[in-house]
């Protein structure tokens, strides 16, 4: 069963059995522990596979989730369960993948100032064994999604590889299902583009004229 399938298949369990969810939700706030590991369970898979494509890492994805789903266990009684558990769980797994993102930001820029200024920088060998590999493994679609802003990554994510639905879509995002639509259209159109200057170069080393 491929990944989007499995989305599917979760999303149609969760609707069937809204108050199996609630009430896991429910003993977790008493302090079930395993009630907490039953929603776990339930929704790991589907928020990793999407954190890979929203941070471009397998690592980082793996990273996140954990960070997300314990944030959540710390805030669940912030939960208004007015909504689907997974939205408000993406949520918070979104916001802690963009701030890590923005302190790789920071650390880049730093090291690119050391770098110009002759300072020795000392680099995590772990971290560029990861990047190469990255680099090396990853689809080219993938790799156009590294190049798009967070808002355009993060829109596609939901639409073209968890199957969201525009309504969820624009839970999650905080946006008006209009402005999500006009989004997702720009999305799409930056990530042609980034796909077709990935393959020029292709083309060039090929001889062939490039489309």
């Amino acid at each position: 069963m491929d990944a989007a399938s499995s989305n599917r298949n979760e999303r149609t369990t969760a609707n069937r059995a809204p108050t199996e969810e609630g009430a896991l939700i429910e003993a977790a706030l008493s302090g079930d522990a395993s009630a907490f590991e039953g929603l776990v369970i339930r929704h790991q898979d589907r928020l990793h596979h999407a954190m890979i494509h929203v941070t471009g890492s397998v690592h980082d994805a793996e990273e996140v989730t954990q960070e997300a789903f314990i944030r959540a266990f710390v805030k669940l009684d912030t939960f208004q369960q007015n909504s689907q558990f997974f939205t408000w769980l993406y949520r918070v797994a979104f916001n802690i993948a963009l701030s890590r993102k923005r302190r790789q930001k920071v650390r880049l820029s730093l090291d690119q100032q050391r770098e110009e200024i002759g300072e020795e920088v000392v680099c995590d060998g772990e971290a560029v064994d990861a990047n190469m590999i990255r680099q090396d493994d990853v689809s080219l679609v993938q790799l156009a999604l590294q190049q798009l802003s967070d808002e355009h990554r993060s829109i596609l994510v939901l639409r073209e590889m968890d199957e969201s639905s525009y309504e969820e879509m624009a839970e999650i995002l905080e946006l008006s299902i209009g402005t999500v639509r006009s989004r997702l259209n720009r999305a799409r159109k930056q990530l042609r583009l980034a796909i077709e200057q990935l393959r020029e170069p292709e083309s060039e080393s090929s001889g062939e004229p490039s489309a």
